[in-house]
């Protein structure tokens, strides 16, 4: 489902909903969403003017704006980094949705991710807590949670260390939702939700998961190697966001995928829905391995950005298999098929050739 013929004409009217029993009376919520360029911000940005609720953005000098455009979304030009401009920003919101991130699988600079995943995490959620921001919505990952070594499904209990983490950018996220757990249990009115791998419209920069749809689209994955994923449409993760604002149980959270699927599949359905034949070539982990130390290597070179990634590899040997339950039986969360998923993302990245 896409939102955007009836957003400008519902963010004019009126509209009041109930959003949980945090508050008291049914009212129309002004939001400030981080991350509102980027691809689930700015389907949780979406969603929210859908019902007509007041946004406000965070939007760096530099951000790409494309994805604010037509949208009646009230601009604060700031920063993670710069602590001065985000208590302005949360001044009068009645929500925070801290959805920005930096999502790069090979970062040059490492110490990027962690600045703005763990030290941008802190700098908003303190900001929000000085101006006393009634409820907030933390966007983590299934990247920090635990996969069980029998080859059960992974949920918000599994077991898991930093020392689990595969790369700079599951441990900085790991570090930031430890940031956010702590001003949870210090009494910040804060939920945690963790979307697995989502697809569909708007993906922009495009994500890692958004480049291999765009690829295969293109003809451009003649092999595959063998992993799997947990497929969400990004619209389905936003509702989330909505429905862990109304119902979430302050200091939990809760998993916001979709359906467990080998990536051969999901090549197969995306070459189905393009019209191509599907790679039919799987390559071992450890052939790929020295392609991805190359690629590295000849991307710091040129500073462009390399076509596979040792973090890449050595996260594909595992199964990123989620079980939603907890969102579906507390949030009411219920997500669409997988193949709606990549049907939306396929005829959204066909558009933008």
């Amino acid at each position: 489902m896409h939102y955007d013929c009836l957003l400008k004409y519902l963010a004019s009217l009126d509209v009041r909903v109930r959003v949980g029993n945090h508050l008291s009376d049914e009212v129309a919520v002004k939001a400030l969403v981080t991350g509102a360029t980027g691809f689930v911000g700015s389907a949780v940005m979406r969603r929210l003017l859908f019902d007509g609720h007041q946004v406000r953005v965070l939007v760096r000098a530099i951000s790409d704006r494309r994805n604010l455009q037509g949208l009646d979304v009230e601009v604060i030009e700031g920063d993670l980094g710069q602590t001065a401009s985000l208590l302005p920003a949360c001044d009068g919101c009645d929500a925070l949705f801290h959805v920005a991130a930096d999502y790069r699988l090979w970062a040059p600079v490492p110490e990027e991710l962690y600045r703005t995943n763990v030290e941008g995490t802190r700098a908003i959620l303190e900001a929000a807590r000085r101006v006393g921001v009634p409820r907030i919505v933390y966007t983590s990952s299934v990247a920090t949670l635990g996969i069980p070594k029998d080859g059960s499904l992974g949920d918000e209990n599994t077991a898991v260390a930093l020392g689990d983490m595969i790369g700079h950018y599951k441990r900085s996220k790991f570090l930031a939702e430890e940031v956010a757990r702590t001003f949870g249990a210090e009494g910040l009115p804060i939920v945690i939700v963790n979307p697995s791998t989502p697809l569909g419209p708007h993906d922009i920069k495009p994500t890692p998961t958004g480049r291999i749809v765009r690829d295969a689209i293109a003809g451009r994955l003649p092999a595959y190697v063998e992993t799997g994923l947990n497929i969400v449409h990004v619209d389905d993760v936003a509702e989330g966001h909505w429905l862990a604002f109304q119902r979430g149980r302050v200091g939990e959270r809760y998993i916001l995928g979709g359906f467990n699927l080998g990536l051969r599949d999901v090549l197969i359905e995306i070459a189905d829905l393009a019209g191509r034949s599907p790679p039919k070539i799987r390559l071992p982990h450890a052939a790929v391995m020295p392609v991805a130390y190359a690629a590295e290597a000849w991307a710091r070179l040129t500073g462009t950005n390399p076509i596979a990634t040792v973090e890449e590899v050595r996260m594909s040997k595992k199964r990123m298999f989620f079980s939603s339950a907890k969102a579906v039986r507390e949030l009411g969360y219920a997500p669409r098929p997988a193949r709606l998923a990549l049907e939306d993302a396929v005829q959204w990245f066909r558009q933008q050739r």
